[in-house]
C-alpha cells in the first residue's frame, strides 16, 4: 500500500491520530472529506473516501487490506460511495475523480468497472514523500452511462506503453 500512497513512512501514531481525529472527524464535520471505514466482523478491512474539489465535485480514494483484497468489498464499497455521491440526498455532486501514480493498475481496474474514463496522464503531476510521480486521471459524471467505458482496464495508450502489464 505505501508504494502508492502519500501515507508517512513509517507510520506513527501521531499520523493515525491525525488521519482520525482531522481528516475523518473532521472531515465530516465540516464536510470537506467524508470517509468509510470497511469493516469485516468489527475489523478494519480498508476506507473509501471522497474529498469534496470546488463546484459540486470530489475526488475518490480508497485503500484495503492485501487480507481483505479479491472478495468483491472495495467494488461494493466503491458503488455505495459513488451512489452517494451523485444522490440529491447525499453530496449531489456532478463530478468524481479519480487520481493515482502512473503504474498503478489495480486503483485504475477498480474505477473502471464503475464507469471511470481514463482522462490523462499528468507527467511528474504528484509528489509522493518529496520525490515527483506521474499521476493518472480519470473521472466519472453524473450522468456517464452505467457501463464500462471501454473493453478493459488498460488506458488508451497501452499498446505503445510495455513496462507496465495490467494486472
Amino acid at each position: 500500500m505505501q508504494a502508492w500512497t502519500t501515507v508517512p513512512t513509517p507510520y506513527r501514531r501521531e499520523h493515525a491520530v491525525w488521519f482520525v481525529e482531522e481528516l475523518v472527524d473532521g472531515g465530516w464535520r465540516e464536510d470537506r472529506e467524508r470517509t468509510w471505514a470497511v469493516r469485516v466482523g468489527g475489523d478494519l478491512r480498508g476506507m473509501v473516501g471522497l474529498a469534496r474539489r470546488p463546484v459540486r465535485s470530489a475526488e475518490v480514494g480508497y485503500w484495503m487490506a492485501p487480507e481483505a483484497r479479491g472478495q468483491g468489498l472495495l467494488d461494493r464499497s466503491l458503488g455505495l460511495v459513488l451512489d452517494h455521491a451523485f444522490d440529491p440526498t447525499g453530496m449531489d455532486l456532478d463530478r468524481v475523480e479519480w487520481k493515482a501514480f502512473g503504474g498503478n493498475w489495480r486503483s485504475w481496474r477498480a474505477v473502471w468497472r464503475h464507469g471511470f474514463r481514463f482522462e490523462g496522464a499528468l507527467r511528474l503531476g504528484g509528489v509522493q514523500r518529496d520525490t515527483r510521480r506521474d499521476d493518472w486521471v480519470g473521472g466519472l459524471l453524473r450522468d456517464d452511462p452505467a457501463s464500462r467505458p471501454g473493453p478493459g482496464p488498460a488506458p488508451p495508450w497501452r499498446s505503445r506503453c510495455h513496462r507496465h502489464e495490467p494486472p
